[in-house]
């Protein structure tokens, strides 16, 4: 799927499948240096992450695991619910691991903070997070992330696992989502 087949559905692309794969490219190489001789998890936040994730851990130099999360605190809307479930949990000990998160983006930072707060309760050595987009201007909590491929405006995103309503996760950009198709 391109943006010929959603044209209408959005009003600019933001990062073009290039863009995408030069940033992650330049993440993967700090991680790498950052984790030097160290064994790392991975810990994918689906669904959104799938895409991110992948292509992350391809452009790693370096042996990881990787074990996956589901959390929710949408549903379909564009807003946070605040309430976070726990939808999937992960099927590794994360006992003295190096853990780091990998999302696909950070809107308020409300269910990031819960699920950074709930995995360093199980005894990690380390818990860092790495995300391909965060909204500065949507943060309701000081988050630390290590790891950020984009800073973005305060706008509904779509495309390379981002969705609406279960829509435009495989888009191969990211792009910003018409206010029409979700008002």
């Amino acid at each position: 799927m391109d943006s010929h087949d959603v044209q209408s559905d959005l009003k600019h692309v933001l990062y073009t499948r290039e863009q995408i794969a030069d940033r992650i490219k330049e993440l993967a190489a700090e991680i790498d240096r950052d984790y030097a001789g160290r064994d790392v998890l991975l810990v994918g936040v689906l669904k959104g992450a799938v895409m991110v994730m992948a292509d992350l851990s391809r452009a790693l130099h370096s042996h990881v695991s990787m074990d996956w999360m589901a959390v929710s605190s949408y549903g379909s809307g564009t807003q946070s619910s605040g309430v976070v479930r726990i939808l999937k949990d992960l099927e590794t000990d994360l006992l003295g691991k190096h853990v780091l998160i990998v999302e696909d983006i950070i809107d308020s930072g409300l269910t990031l903070s819960w699920l950074r707060t709930n995995l360093e309760s199980r005894g990690p050595a380390s818990v860092e997070i790495c995300a391909l987009l965060r909204k500065p201007a949507a943060s309701k909590v000081d988050i630390d992330v290590k790891y950020v491929g984009y800073d973005i405006p305060n706008e509904f995103v779509v495309g390379y696992g981002l969705d609406f309503a279960e829509k435009y996760r495989n888009l191969d950009f990211i792009g910003t989502l018409a206010p029409h198709v979700y008002e």
